[in-house]
Protein backbone atom coordinates (compact mmCIF):
# COMPACT_ATOMS: atom_id res chain seq x y z
CA UNK A 1 0.00 0.00 0.00
CA UNK A 2 3.14 2.41 1.01
CA UNK A 3 4.26 1.97 -2.97
CA UNK A 4 0.86 2.30 -4.67
CA UNK A 5 0.67 5.81 -2.30
CA UNK A 6 4.19 6.70 -3.36
CA UNK A 7 3.14 6.07 -6.92
CA UNK A 8 0.00 8.42 -6.81
CA UNK A 9 2.37 11.37 -4.85
CA UNK A 10 4.76 11.06 -7.40
CA UNK A 11 2.50 11.19 -10.76
CA UNK A 12 0.52 14.22 -9.05
CA UNK A 13 3.77 15.96 -8.39
CA UNK A 14 5.02 15.31 -12.09
CA UNK A 15 1.52 16.59 -13.04
CA UNK A 16 1.97 19.77 -10.46
CA UNK A 17 5.39 20.54 -13.21
CA UNK A 18 4.01 19.37 -16.41
CA UNK A 19 0.44 20.92 -16.40
CA UNK A 20 -0.72 22.87 -13.66
CA UNK A 21 -3.81 23.65 -14.76
CA UNK A 22 -4.61 19.77 -15.10
CA UNK A 23 -3.21 19.54 -11.49
CA UNK A 24 -5.78 21.95 -10.30
CA UNK A 25 -8.46 20.61 -11.94
CA UNK A 26 -7.57 17.22 -10.18
CA UNK A 27 -6.68 18.80 -7.05
CA UNK A 28 -10.28 20.34 -7.13
CA UNK A 29 -12.48 17.16 -7.46
CA UNK A 30 -10.25 15.31 -4.92
CA UNK A 31 -11.41 18.03 -2.38
CA UNK A 32 -15.00 18.22 -3.73
CA UNK A 33 -15.02 14.31 -3.12
CA UNK A 34 -13.08 14.10 0.00
CA UNK A 35 -10.28 11.61 -1.68
CA UNK A 36 -7.74 12.73 0.83
CA UNK A 37 -5.07 10.87 0.24
CA UNK A 38 -4.85 11.67 -3.38
CA UNK A 39 -4.19 15.25 -2.58
CA UNK A 40 -0.74 16.46 -3.49
CA UNK A 41 -0.66 18.51 0.28
CA UNK A 42 2.88 20.39 -0.30
CA UNK A 43 1.80 21.63 -3.51
CA UNK A 44 -1.84 22.75 -2.39
CA UNK A 45 -0.29 24.07 0.57
CA UNK A 46 2.16 25.49 -1.44
CA UNK A 47 -0.19 26.66 -4.25
CA UNK A 48 -2.95 28.90 -1.20
CA UNK A 49 0.04 30.42 0.74
CA UNK A 50 0.68 32.19 -2.93
CA UNK A 51 -2.42 33.22 -2.96
CA UNK A 52 -2.55 35.39 0.24
CA UNK A 53 0.76 37.21 -1.42
CA UNK A 54 -0.79 37.71 -4.09
CA UNK A 55 -3.08 39.85 -2.78
CA UNK A 56 -0.89 41.77 -1.04
CA UNK A 57 1.16 42.41 -3.69
CA UNK A 58 -2.03 43.31 -5.76
CA UNK A 59 -2.49 45.72 -2.61
CA UNK A 60 1.09 47.16 -2.83
CA UNK A 61 0.91 47.72 -6.36
CA UNK A 62 -2.39 49.41 -6.65
CA UNK A 63 -1.11 51.69 -3.95
CA UNK A 64 2.05 52.80 -5.63
CA UNK A 65 0.05 53.66 -8.43
CA UNK A 66 -2.68 55.97 -6.32
CA UNK A 67 -0.03 57.34 -4.77
CA UNK A 68 1.78 58.21 -7.29
CA UNK A 69 -0.64 59.84 -9.59
CA UNK A 70 -2.00 61.87 -6.57
CA UNK A 71 1.75 63.03 -6.35
CA UNK A 72 1.27 64.16 -9.74
CA UNK A 73 -2.29 65.69 -9.11
CA UNK A 74 -0.70 67.62 -6.48
CA UNK A 75 2.82 69.12 -7.93
CA UNK A 76 2.22 69.30 -11.36
CA UNK A 77 -1.38 70.95 -11.11
CA UNK A 78 -1.26 72.70 -14.82
CA UNK A 79 -0.53 68.87 -16.18
CA UNK A 80 -3.82 67.57 -14.52
CA UNK A 81 -6.22 65.20 -16.74
CA UNK A 82 -9.31 63.27 -16.97
CA UNK A 83 -6.80 60.56 -17.43
CA UNK A 84 -4.97 60.78 -14.15
CA UNK A 85 -8.25 61.30 -12.37
CA UNK A 86 -9.71 58.27 -14.34
CA UNK A 87 -6.60 56.34 -12.97
CA UNK A 88 -6.76 57.69 -9.58
CA UNK A 89 -10.63 56.96 -9.08
CA UNK A 90 -9.63 53.08 -10.59
CA UNK A 91 -7.21 52.09 -8.40
CA UNK A 92 -8.98 53.68 -5.38
CA UNK A 93 -12.00 51.37 -6.60
CA UNK A 94 -9.51 48.22 -7.02
CA UNK A 95 -8.14 48.81 -4.03
CA UNK A 96 -11.77 49.12 -2.05
CA UNK A 97 -12.70 46.23 -3.90
CA UNK A 98 -9.68 44.02 -2.68
CA UNK A 99 -10.04 45.18 0.47
CA UNK A 100 -13.78 44.18 0.52
CA UNK A 101 -12.73 40.44 -0.60
CA UNK A 102 -10.20 40.20 1.81
CA UNK A 103 -11.04 42.58 5.05
CA UNK A 104 -7.67 40.84 6.76
CA UNK A 105 -5.50 43.04 4.67
CA UNK A 106 -7.14 46.19 6.45
CA UNK A 107 -4.47 46.16 9.25
CA UNK A 108 -1.58 45.47 6.36
CA UNK A 109 -2.52 49.02 4.81
CA UNK A 110 -0.15 51.32 6.58
CA UNK A 111 2.68 49.10 6.50
CA UNK A 112 1.89 48.44 2.59
CA UNK A 113 1.58 52.48 2.29
CA UNK A 114 4.83 52.85 3.63
CA UNK A 115 6.75 50.33 1.82
CA UNK A 116 5.81 51.50 -1.54
CA UNK A 117 5.67 55.24 -0.85
CA UNK A 118 9.60 55.72 -2.15
CA UNK A 119 8.30 53.92 -5.48
CA UNK A 120 5.54 56.10 -6.04
CA UNK A 121 7.63 58.69 -5.81
CA UNK A 122 9.46 57.63 -8.37
CA UNK A 123 6.87 57.39 -10.68
CA UNK A 124 5.75 60.57 -9.84
CA UNK A 125 9.41 62.10 -10.78
CA UNK A 126 9.35 59.74 -13.56
CA UNK A 127 6.38 60.69 -15.46
CA UNK A 128 6.57 64.48 -14.72
CA UNK A 129 9.23 66.87 -15.66
CA UNK A 130 9.80 67.26 -11.79
CA UNK A 131 12.85 66.11 -9.38
CA UNK A 132 12.53 63.62 -6.82
CA UNK A 133 13.24 66.57 -4.26
CA UNK A 134 9.79 68.65 -5.39
CA UNK A 135 7.85 65.80 -3.67
CA UNK A 136 7.23 65.20 0.13
CA UNK A 137 10.10 62.35 1.49
CA UNK A 138 7.81 61.47 3.79
CA UNK A 139 3.81 59.91 3.26
CA UNK A 140 1.89 62.82 3.32
CA UNK A 141 -1.68 62.22 2.95
CA UNK A 142 -4.01 60.00 5.72
CA UNK A 143 -5.28 56.68 4.52
CA UNK A 144 -9.00 57.84 4.74
CA UNK A 145 -8.30 60.75 1.92
CA UNK A 146 -6.16 58.37 -0.38
CA UNK A 147 -9.54 55.90 -0.21
CA UNK A 148 -11.90 58.94 -0.55
CA UNK A 149 -13.42 59.03 -4.43
CA UNK A 150 -13.49 63.54 -3.45
CA UNK A 151 -9.66 63.81 -2.36
CA UNK A 152 -7.83 65.33 -5.13
CA UNK A 153 -4.88 67.00 -3.45
CA UNK A 154 -3.67 70.40 -3.86
CA UNK A 155 -7.83 71.09 -4.72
Amino acid sequence: MNQNLSEIEDKTSELYENDFYAWTVKQANFLRNRDWNNLDIPNLAEEIESLGKQDRRELRNRLRVLIGHLLKWEFQSDKRSKSWANTIDEQRFQILGLLQESPSLNPYLPDAISEVYKYALKLAADETSLSKETFPQEYPYGLEQILDFDFFPGE
